[in-house]
């Protein structure tokens, strides 16, 4: 069995807040994104980054990114893979600047650069402050594009927390990055390999400029994208991604962390021996 060359795990919109309120009177989002972090450690697979794709807190308060530090920092720290932050509409630039970003001092939008064993990967804040939509200026395009004139060994992958895609969702796709043809004018031709985005609270992928864009489902809780006429609902859904670079191809995959009875359960032998069989079959 080949182990994947680089594994992500992207974790979107958890959502935290200062206390022990529940969203909307029926999630605990910090209980949701301790128990991601601890099927990410549980799996045994090698992380080489965690990913925390926008609205990582509800309203932007300092005790709520302290909170969310004082589980994020630890899980990564168990993992020996870095922690990467992107602001979403719910964050509140200075508050997510003082807890995640203390060495990039400014107001402006939290636009930075990481690299992970040849890969590159580039954050860009979509949000505008007061807004709820997302957005990138001339000057954060121009920047972007500076960033992409050279290329990486393993390419690029941008992060961002609006989906520069539209969405069956009313609420999201009005709520989504406008201009995308903007950004998918500097982008094409470049090294960028995949989008990751999150925000709408329902998986989903497409392209823009033929390259990939990933959707991330939402840790704090699903929007429902076939509900009963004329409804917009939520339900209780929570979700990562987990991106891996296999044979150079680069896959992202859904989990739910939503608990399920299982169908099968194969331990480690029974699992190389049916590959085994598998593999002899195919010649």
């Amino acid at each position: 069995m080949t182990a994947p060359d680089l594994t992500l795990i992207q974790l979107s919109d958890s959502h935290i807040v200062g206390d022990d309120t529940l969203m909307h009177g029926a999630v605990d989002t910090l209980a949701n994104l301790t128990a991601a972090l601890d099927a990410v450690h549980a799996s045994g697979v090698a992380v080489h980054g965690l990913l925390l794709s926008g609205d990582l807190t509800d309203n932007g308060s300092p005790a709520a990114y302290r909170r969310l530090r004082a589980v994020v920092e630890p899980a990564a720290a168990r993992l020996r893979c870095p922690a990467i932050y992107a602001m979403g509409n719910h964050d509140e630039r200075s508050a997510f600047r003082a807890a995640l970003l203390p060495d990039d001092p400014g107001d402006g939008p939290c636009d930075t650069v990481h690299r992970i064993a040849g890969l590159r990967i580039i954050v860009l804040d979509t949000t505008v402050p007061g807004r709820h939509d997302g957005h990138l200026d001339a000057e954060q395009l121009d920047w972007l594009r500076a960033q992409l004139a050279q290329s990486a060994p393993l390419g690029t992958v941008l992060v961002l927390h609006h989906p520069p895609l539209p969405s069956p969702v009313p609420t999201v796709h009005l709520l989504r990055l406008k201009d995308a043809d903007r950004l998918a004018a500097v982008v094409a031709g470049s090294d960028v390999r995949l989008v990751l985005s999150g925000h709408a609270h329902h998986t989903g992928c497409g392209t823009l400029a033929g390259i990939p864009v990933w959707v991330s489902p939402a840790l704090a809780y699903r929007v429902d994208t076939l509900p009963p006429r004329e409804r917009l609902r939520g339900v209780v859904g929570s979700g990562l991604t987990r991106i891996d670079l296999i044979d150079g191809a680069f896959v992202a995959t859904a989990v739910d962390l939503v608990g399920a009875p299982p169908v099968y359960d194969r331990d480690r032998d029974d699992l190389v021996r049916y590959v085994s069989d598998r593999t002899r079959e195919l010649g």
